[in-house]
C-alpha cells in the first residue's frame, strides 16, 4: 500500500483527491494539510511514501517546502494549476519526481504516485518536456525571482488587491508592497500595469489558477 499525504489549501480539492485515491485499492491517504506549517508537521509525524503538494498555499509556498520535504524522505508529486514551464523546471530542480495539473485525468495522478513511490519521474502530458528540459537557467529575468515573488506576481497580475494577496499568502500588506517593488526592479518595469502586461505576454498568467 502506498501511503500519501495530501497538501492543498482547498478543502474540496483535498476531498476529491482522497476520493480518487481511495478507489484505487493500492493507495491510502494517511494525512492532509492546508498550509506550509501543517505540511511540515504532518510530514514529520506521519510516515508516508509520497506527498501530493500544491504550489500556492498560505504561508510558505509548495516550492519553498520541497527541499525540506525531500530531506525527510518522501517523494513529492506537485499537483497544481500552474502549467508554466518555469514552475515545472523549478519543481524538478528542487527534487519533485512528479508534476500533474489539476485539469489532468485522475489516471495521470495515480500513475504519478506509482512512479514517485518507485523513485521514477512522471510529468503531465500537457507539459512540453522539450521546453522544460531545454530551459536555459538564468537566461530569463523571471528565473531570478524567488518563489514568493512569483506567487505575488501571479496573483497581482490576476487583479488581486494588496490585502487579498497578503491574506492568501499569509504575509503583511507591507510585505506584498516590498515584493512588488522588487519585482518591478528585477523585471525592468516601472508600473503595475506594465507588470501585468509582461505576465500576459509571456503566457505565465495561467487561466486555471485559482
Amino acid at each position: 500500500m502506498i501511503r500519501v499525504l495530501v497538501a492543498d489549501d482547498h478543502a474540496l480539492v483535498r476531498a476529491g483527491l482522497k476520493h480518487i485515491l481511495g478507489m484505487t485499492g493500492e493507495i491510502t491517504v494517511v494525512g492532509e494539510a492546508c498550509n506550509g506549517q501543517e505540511v511540515m508537521a504532518e510530514a514529520r509525524h506521519t510516515p508516508c511514501d509520497v506527498v501530493l503538494l500544491d504550489i500556492g498555499m498560505p504561508g510558505r509556498s509548495g516550492l519553498d517546502l520541497l527541499p525540506s520535504l525531500r530531506a525527510g524522505g518522501p517523494s513529492v508529486v506537485v499537483v497544481t494549476a500552474h502549467s508554466d514551464e518555469s514552475y515545472v523546471g523549478r519543481a524538478l530542480e528542487l527534487g519533485a519526481l512528479g508534476y500533474v495539473l489539476k485539469r489532468d485525468p485522475s489516471a495521470d495522478l495515480v500513475a504519478a504516485i506509482r512512479a514517485a513511490a518507485n523513485g521514477a519521474q512522471f510529468l503531465s502530458r500537457s507539459i512540453s518536456r522539450e521546453r522544460v528540459y531545454a530551459r536555459p537557467v538564468g537566461s530569463d529575468p523571471y528565473d531570478s525571482l524567488s518563489e514568493r515573488e512569483r506567487e505575488v506576481l501571479h496573483y497581482t497580475a490576476r487583479g488581486k488587491t494588496l490585502s487579498e494577496v497578503a491574506s492568501y499568502l499569509g504575509i503583511s500588506i507591507k510585505g506584498v508592497e516590498t515584493h512588488r517593488r522588487r519585482l518591478r526592479h528585477k523585471l525592468g518595469v516601472t508600473t503595475h500595469a506594465e507588470l501585468v502586461r509582461l505576465m500576459v505576454r509571456r503566457e505565465a498568467l495561467d487561466p486555471d489558477l485559482v
